[in-house]
């Protein structure tokens, strides 16, 4: 019981805590270019279906402006507030977070190393319906390679762009489920349905995500409030809401972390602390390993409950 709950622990702790050992102003566009690899009819196969299922489950959401912000003072961190407005322009963003499915094709179609399957503990949980644990880059590479592929302008969304979706375009919505509302067991997790599920997968000590199991969102989103973190494109400052500027914010030009959003693998009672609110900020550093993991490397992937939501940035409906 001991062992499953450090094993718990550093799951959880790993996606949020610690300083980062490599500099983020290494971080930038990828363009969608990577190694180039022979691709076998079944993978160009594999290839195609997954480019149809992307532009498939893209949600187009109408453009607006709304009160960006903890509006109802339910939030008990300081850096969802002021509430402040925001106008944004029209776009897409996909209905569920990417799958190491997702992500194993673009890695055979880029030839490069598929994603947390490295780490002697942390790979023994990658299944394909789990949404993957990626690193910011790795996240911002996919989104970016599905762009070249689709000739769309795809990355990963601003935590406006998630949170006006997340609201039904911006609607007083404290929880992004399909009433606004956590029903335990209904629209979210249940803990004795999260411990049944970890009974399923054989993995105890690992907090699984398995998405679509319970109902969109209003628009059509699924899973917008657990199984795992997103990484947003914003670099993350606590004070950025007193000066963000109205106009398609993007977050501060710089800086050591970058924004997540949603929240890990949890039950209903425990999202409704707080975990799962539409306006909760979380983040973490883009760049791993992490020093205060390093006894660590090679066997848990610090990113295991980071994952990644695709937007397209065009202002009509992809066709």
């Amino acid at each position: 019981m001991m062992k499953q709950k450090i094993i718990a622990f550093l799951f959880s702790s790993l996606a949020l805590t610690a300083c980062a050992k490599s500099s983020p102003d290494n971080l930038q566009k990828n363009n969608g270019q990577q190694a180039h690899t022979e691709v076998s009819p079944e993978l160009q196969q594999q290839i195609n279906h997954l480019l149809e299922k992307t532009k498939k489950n893209m949600i187009f959401v109408e453009g607006g402006s709304f009160m960006m912000g903890d509006f109802d003072h339910y939030d008990s961190k300081i850096d969802s507030k002021p509430v402040h407005k925001v106008t944004l322009d029209s776009f897409s963003m996909s209905a569920y977070k990417a799958t190491y499915a997702d992500l194993d094709i673009y890695s055979a179609a880029t030839n490069t190393p598929q994603v947390g399957s490295t780490e002697s503990h942390s790979s023994q949980f990658r299944y394909p319906v789990s949404s993957a644990g990626v690193s910011w880059q790795e996240g911002r590479n996919y989104c970016q390679w599905l762009g070249t592929q689709l000739k769309l302008d795809i990355d990963l969304p601003t935590e406006a762009q998630w949170e006006f979706a997340a609201r039904n375009r911006g609607q007083k919505i404290h929880f992004p489920t399909n009433t606004g509302k956590i029903e335990n067991g209904v629209n979210v997790w249940s803990f004795k349905q999260r411990q049944a599920l970890f009974r399923e997968f054989k993995s105890i000590g690992a907090e699984i995500s398995v998405i679509g199991r319970y109902p969109a969102s209003a628009l059509g989103f699924y899973d917008l409030i657990t199984d795992n973190y997103e990484w947003m494109l914003d670099w993350y400052a606590a004070d950025y809401y007193q000066h963000s500027p109205e106009k398609n914010p993007q977050g501060p030009k710089a800086g050591t972390e970058k924004v997540l959003r949603s929240a890990k693998p949890l039950d209903g009672q425990t999202l409704q602390m707080g975990e799962g609110l539409t306006v909760r900020r979380s983040h973490a550093h883009p760049v791993q390993p992490i020093d205060f993991y390093d006894e660590f490397k090679g066997v848990i992937n610090p990113n295991f409950d980071n994952s990644v939501r695709c937007v397209v940035n065009q202002t009509k409906k992809i066709m």
